[in-house]
């Protein structure tokens, strides 16, 4: 008898088109309602409850209630990190979408994974600070260190999100377009936020394509060392 994870109910979940473009359109870290969700999949909207109740028996999303409506969002971002790198074996193995758009371009170089920059500037911040220190790499696992504390005060983020807690301080998730990995945990997110806060990007409006403003891309590259 077989014990230990279910892995064949989660990938049964995640194996339905329907439902894994619903997963897809929560990776920003945004609450959708179902209706919303039933647009992004291509299915009606009482496909959509059924394929949700699944997922939230499976545990995948959860709900929100606001007022009279309910939204719908991801798990966790443990759940936004099994589909990133579901996206690059996808890849990886030539599985492709036929139709493209034209933010394809846009979606590799900088987007939002959950709460995080991924894309190739998050590749390349995240190999930044292993280069300069401010991060440990020892096999899979990144540690902060006190240059990269430091750091992240001197950028303006609390000293209490870098706490250690439920999730990681810092973390690897695996970049679907790059295949190297990116910074996520709650440096990762805590950075993003500033980014914004700083307005040195943006989100585009019902995308998770991230912007960079001509001001917000040379104080990046400062102060990550990051050119190109």
């Amino acid at each position: 008898m077989n014990v230990g994870p279910n892995i064949a109910l989660v990938a049964s979940l995640l194996g339905d088109p329907a439902r894994a473009s619903m997963l897809t359109a929560l990776m920003d870290h945004q609450a959708l309602t179902a209706g919303e969700l039933a647009r992004h999949a291509g299915v009606t909207p009482q496909t959509a409850s059924s394929h949700l109740a699944r997922l939230l028996d499976g545990g995948l999303v959860v709900t929100r209630k606001q007022g009279r409506h309910s939204y719908f969002a991801l798990a966790g971002a443990d759940v936004a990190a099994v589909l990133e790198g579901l996206m690059g074996l996808a890849s990886r193995a030539g599985h492709q979408r036929v139709r493209t758009g034209p933010r394809e371009p846009a979606l590799r170089q900088a987007r939002v994974c959950y709460d995080h920059l991924a894309g190739d500037l998050g590749v390349a911040m995240l190999e930044a600070m292993i280069a300069d220190g401010r991060v440990v790499e020892e096999g899979d696992a990144l540690t902060l260190t006190p240059a990269g504390a430091a750091f992240a005060d001197g950028m303006g983020i609390e000293p209490a999100l870098l706490r250690p807690g439920r999730r990681p301080v810092c973390k690897a998730c695996l970049d679907w377009s790059v295949r190297r990995r990116h910074l996520a945990g709650t440096l990762g997110a805590a950075l993003l936020t500033r980014f914004y806060e700083l307005g040195w990007a943006r989100r585009e409006p019902d995308s998770r394509v991230v912007t960079f403003t001509a001001l917000g891309r040379q104080g990046f590259e400062e102060a990550f060392g990051v050119t190109g």
